[in-house]
Order: structure tokens, then C-alpha cells, then sequence
């Protein structure tokens, strides 16, 4: 019997967990001109959210695509393109309802439900694509290595206008104060790993109740809500590197979660599902804290 796709997704990052990698946190599309590091995106350009970014990242590492671009078979056909013999496509899902009609027992009456389901389709990245237009396979041009600030990322969350305090040696957000805590700037090793190390921080900023009120039910220090949350966390920061443009940061005081996520993935096969909803969900907040900055500004 064929797996369903919450299943054989779990089966994927529960395998990749096994042996020490996170799926969120590799090198990839370094040499493309959509960007150094980026989320996968469709042959229009509009980037796939959630599960879907995480199932192409990990295809792309494993095949070693270098391009973050992907589209159907049929889209590649009305490109006047055409997918190479004998390649395999990568699957990604999408959300959908069916209506049924069920008898109430208490009534007696018929009512309608819609119950939701998971339903996958499958996407080639346009390495596998022969006879598209030269922009989907450009190379990137050569950049050099930031030593300073980086300007977009700094305005990005100056925009939110959280309470960000430096000092110390610890990164960690403070629900009770409703402050994020960094160490200093020069303490980070380079300025990618301050913003990827601030973006995670403040992917756990979102869950205050006065903003995603997010709560997974955590009582203790290492208990399912605590790793469910820093799950959340960790996608979360990694969809804003991919946003920022930032290479995403494996921090080692995290290594120990990896065994409190396995058991959540085991024990729940759409856990990886609900975690990457809540980290599109935080990211989306932070970018559209960006808006109405703008909004403010040009009022």
C-alpha cells in the first residue's frame, strides 16, 4: 500500500534527523541568480510556503539542483520546454476540502461537512527541464562575503519594533518581559549568524498572545510543547534566512532537540505539518510588520 504524503514526509526528515541533519539548514542554491539562498519557487516566481519548502530544499541537497526554480510538466510543455526522459519528479502538497453529507443522530437531519484533506501533485526543477528561457538556468554573479551590518536585515527587524536587548553570552526570547536577548553583534563569528541566530528568536517572539498567541501546551523545560515550539522556531528562522537572503545558522546548543523532535515526528505523523504551518505563519508576521511600517511611513 502506498504511504500517504504525511507519511512519507515524517519518513524524510525523521531519516534525515537520524543521521544528525536538520533538512532547513543546508547549503543550497549558491550558484543561481535567483539568489544565493532562497525558498523554491515556482516557474513564476511566486515562492511555495510551509511543508512544500522544506520537501524541495531536501530534494534539491539530495540531487544537488543548484537552481530554485521548479514547475509542472505541463507548465514546462506551455513554455515550449520539455522535462528530459527518465527524470523523476519531486512531490509537493496542497490543502483541500471534499463536502459530505452525513446524517445528524441526534437530529435526524441531513448536514453537510467538509472534511480536509492532503493531496499531492508533482513538480521538476528546471535542471531537469531542457529548452527553457536562459533566466530560469542564470548563474549568479560573484559576491563578496559581508564583514559588516547587513542593511536590509538590520531594517527588517528594527520594523517590527520588538524589544531587541544586547548583552550576555545566551540568545533566547523572554515571554514573561516580551524581550528578545542577544549577545553582542561582534561576538557572532560573521553577521549572517547574528541575523539567522535574531530570526530564530524572533520566530519565538511571534507566540506572544498578543500577537500569533501560540501555545503548544509546554510545562517543562524538554517536553513535547517545549520541542514543538522550538521546531516552530527553527523553520521559522529559516524561512527568513531564505527571505533575508541569509545562510540559515546551526547553532550547537540546539543539538540537543534533535532527539525531543524525533519522538514528536514518530508519535505524530502530521507534526512536521502543523510546525511548518506555524513557521509560515511567523514568518508571514514578521514580513507583514514590514507593510505597515511602509504604510505608517507614507501616511
Amino acid at each position: 500500500m502506498k504511504a500517504d504524503v504525511y507519511t512519507r514526509i515524517t519518513d524524510k526528515i525523521v531519516s534525515d534527523l537520524e543521521q544528525g541533519v536538520r533538512t532547513w539548514l543546508k547549503p543550497w542554491n549558491a550558484e543561481h541568480a535567483a539568489g544565493r539562498i532562497t525558498r523554491p519557487l515556482r516557474h513564476n516566481g511566486q515562492p511555495y510556503n510551509g511543508i512544500n519548502i522544506l520537501m524541495l530544499w531536501a530534494t534539491a541537497v539530495e540531487r544537488g539542483f543548484a537552481a530554485p526554480i521548479w514547475m509542472t510538466y505541463r507548465q514546462a510543455i506551455e513554455l515550449g520546454a520539455h522535462v528530459r526522459k527518465g527524470e523523476k519528479g519531486s512531490l509537493v502538497v496542497y490543502a483541500n476540502t471534499i463536502t459530505r453529507t452525513e446524517l445528524d443522530v441526534d437530529t435526524g437531519k441531513e448536514e453537510e461537512r467538509d472534511i480536509p484533506f492532503m493531496k499531492g501533485y508533482s513538480v521538476f526543477n528546471v535542471e531537469q527541464v531542457e529548452g527553457l528561457p536562459a533566466h530560469f538556468y542564470a548563474v549568479a554573479e560573484p559576491q563578496l562575503d559581508p564583514v559588516e551590518r547587513i542593511d536590509h536585515a538590520e531594517a527588517f527587524f528594527a520594523a517590527t519594533s520588538a524589544d531587541i536587548r544586547h548583552g550576555g553570552n545566551q540568545a533566547y526570547y523572554a515571554l514573561g518581559s516580551d524581550h528578545v536577548q542577544m549577545p553582542p553583534f561582534e561576538a557572532f563569528r560573521d553577521a549572517e549568524s547574528y541575523y539567522a541566530t535574531l530570526a530564530h528568536e524572533m520566530s519565538h517572539w511571534t507566540r506572544h498572545p498578543k500577537r500569533l498567541d501560540r501555545d503548544f501546551g509546554r510545562k517543562r523545560f524538554g517536553d513535547e510543547g517545549y520541542a514543538m515550539e522550538e521546531l516552530v522556531a527553527e523553520l521559522g528562522s529559516a524561512f527568513l534566512a531564505a527571505d533575508l537572503g541569509i545562510t540559515p545558522e546551526v547553532r550547537e546548543d540546539h543539538a540537543a532537540y534533535i532527539g525531543s523532535w524525533l519522538k514528536v515526528l514518530k508519535n505524530d505523523k502530521r507534526a512536521i505539518f502543523t510546525a511548518a504551518a506555524h513557521a509560515q505563519r511567523a514568518a508571514d508576521f514578521l514580513n507583514g510588520l514590514q507593510t505597515e511600517n511602509d504604510d505608517r511611513a507614507a501616511a
